[in-house]
């Protein structure tokens, strides 16, 4: 199972990195990247052992003209963040093809700068190609700056149509439960079913997995699904996704919707300071003051919400 990095398990190099991300430092964060993988090379070390999340690919060489191969070894979140790169990559490449979780195949195809796709799994991968690089790696070896990072949206397109059965209402799709892997990234069903209390708005459960069950006494109706080209189709017939920090908040984002992500105090690097995101132009960030209080998270939300209804601004 995947475990979540957090700042006191890391290195002082790790700790200086992330902090350089936040900030929008990105070429502090390069170099700090530069230096580790000479180090890494010059010493022999190998990482094929580790998980695959933590194994590093990419040994500095270029990708003009060549035959790329993208391995998508994170996340299902971290794949539909990073495949945005795989664009800017193509610019230079002579193909590209992406080793993707089978999940995200069709998904993943509708990305421009994509050539192939092929479904991941734990062999070797049966094609030929010049150089790899993990998709996590593709903004540092693209040396992508914080004022260029590609954040047109939306980057994917999923084909399929859903034909959901809305009211009158502000339908809202909504994720409370982000998986057992970090437990601080999820709100206990009581604390995010007061979004049920505004006027003027109906909830609809896009949750997956087990926590699926709790759909009912939080929201009016389930229309979660695990299969993602699905979930799309359906944020596309809502008016807001609201979501913890999971995989269905870098789809939103991905596909163009709005979006508005509740994050722990001491969240993911990706989503820096303030209330909008570099990444995903639709999305607005919704922050703990205090780690574990999700109840004042959910007022605040609850308080745009009701804005959001009475004065009809955009989400």
């Amino acid at each position: 199972m995947r475990r979540e990095v957090i700042l006191d398990d890391l290195n002082p190099e790790d700790d200086e990195w992330m902090a350089a991300m936040r900030r929008g430092d990105f070429e502090h964060a390069w170099k700090i990247s530069d230096a580790f993988m000479r180090e890494r090379i010059a010493s022999g070390t190998t990482c094929w052992h580790l998980p695959r999340y933590l194994q590093h690919v990419w040994t500095g060489g270029s990708f003009s003209g060549k035959r790329v191969l993208v391995r998508c070894y994170h996340g299902l979140g971290d794949t539909i963040h990073f495949i945005r790169f795989v664009a800017p990559l193509r610019n230079i490449a002579r193909e590209v093809i992406v080793w993707v979780q089978p999940e995200l195949m069709e998904l993943v195809a509708t990305a421009r700068g994509v050539n192939r796709v092929l479904a991941l799994h734990d062999g070797t991968v049966d094609v030929d190609y010049d150089i790899d690089i993990e998709i996590m790696e593709l903004p540092h070896a693209l040396r992508v700056q914080f004022d260029s990072v590609p954040a047109e949206v939306p980057y994917l397109f999923p084909s399929r149509k859903s034909a959901l059965p809305l009211g009158p209402e502000f339908n809202i799709g909504i994720i409370w439960e982000a998986g057992d892997w970090d437990l601080r990234r999820s709100i206990p069903p009581h604390i995010i079913r007061q979004l049920r209390e505004v006027s003027g708005v109906r909830l609809h459960s896009l949750q997956r997995g087990v926590a699926r069950r709790a759909a009912a006494e939080i929201t009016f109706s389930d229309i979660g699904t695990d299969n993602i080209i699905t979930a799309a189709a359906r944020m596309q017939k809502l008016d807001l996704i609201i979501t913890v920090d999971t995989m269905a908040a870098h789809l939103a984002g991905a596909i163009g919707v709005p979006v508005w992500i509740l994050l722990h105090k001491h969240c993911d690097w990706r989503w820096m300071e303030g209330d909008v995101s570099v990444w995903y132009p639709t999305m607005r960030l919704f922050r703990q003051e205090v780690p574990g209080d999700w109840f004042s998270v959910v007022q605040t939300v609850r308080s745009a919400l009701t804005q959001r209804i009475v004065q009809r601004i955009p989400a």
